[in-house]
């Protein structure tokens, strides 16, 4: 599952696109009054404001083992969020490292670097390194009721987890980090876990496809992709 758009809620636009623009570098396109987009490696981020905004879990891909060179670059600019005093969060089971940082919005971001996947760069760690969206979270009450949506519709299988508290949803390409919002919060920093609103375009299996999350229910919303 390959994450090409996704479009997220926004509090306060001014200081979001200062973030985005002046603490991490990155090039700020199709700006308004009340939205602006980010060019993440073949990912586009949207955001757009919004009244009703709760904040969000998102990840970025960065090449395989560079999330040393990435902490050091994130250091510079930012606080990196901890777990139990480490920066770096070893996912063994993924065969995966990660970092954490917040956005202006308090929106929990990382940098996922996986082993044998994105292939490794030799290069110093900048902005440009930014592969690609990995996740989104999308916290509901039901986690199972989404899992059967993403399975029919898209053919999307569980990653890891269960339909009990959390189920990452997908495969290495992409995720949708689903987890159940009565029952656990967002990892590393607790942060209650909101059923937040957001829209997203993926490719599977040579195929496109539209989607939108409610807060409640996920639909298709793209007509080609039925």
């Amino acid at each position: 599952m390959k994450i090409t758009r996704l479009d997220v809620g926004c509090k306060n636009i001014v200081k979001q696109q200062q973030f985005y623009k002046d603490v991490l570098g990155l090039e700020i396109l199709n700006s308004t009054l009340n939205s602006f987009e980010l060019q993440l490696g073949y990912s586009v981020l949207n955001f757009q404001e919004a009244e009703s905004f709760t904040p969000y879990h998102i990840a970025f891909h960065i090449p395989d083992k560079a999330e040393e060179k990435a902490l050091e670059w994130l250091k510079s600019k930012l606080e990196v969020l901890k777990y139990e005093d480490l920066e770096i969060i070893d996912f063994k089971g993924w065969n995966a490292k990660s970092l954490y940082f917040y956005d202006e919005d308090k929106n929990i971001m990382e940098f996922i670097s996986r082993r044998y996947f994105n292939g490794k760069s030799d290069e110093s760690f900048s902005e440009k390194s930014i592969l690609g969206i990995s996740e989104i979270g999308l916290a509901t009450e039901d986690i199972q009721e989404k899992h059967q949506f993403l399975s029919a519709k898209i053919g999307l299988e569980v990653f890891d987890g269960d339909f009990e508290k959390f189920c990452a949803i997908g495969d290495n390409k992409g995720l949708l980090i689903t987890i159940n919002s009565q029952l656990i919060t967002w990892f590393p920093t607790g942060d209650t876990a909101y059923n937040s609103e957001f829209k997203i375009q993926l490719e599977h299996n040579e195929k496109e496809y539209k989607l939108q999350y409610s807060g409640k229910k996920l639909k298709m919303i793209d007509p080609l992709s039925k």
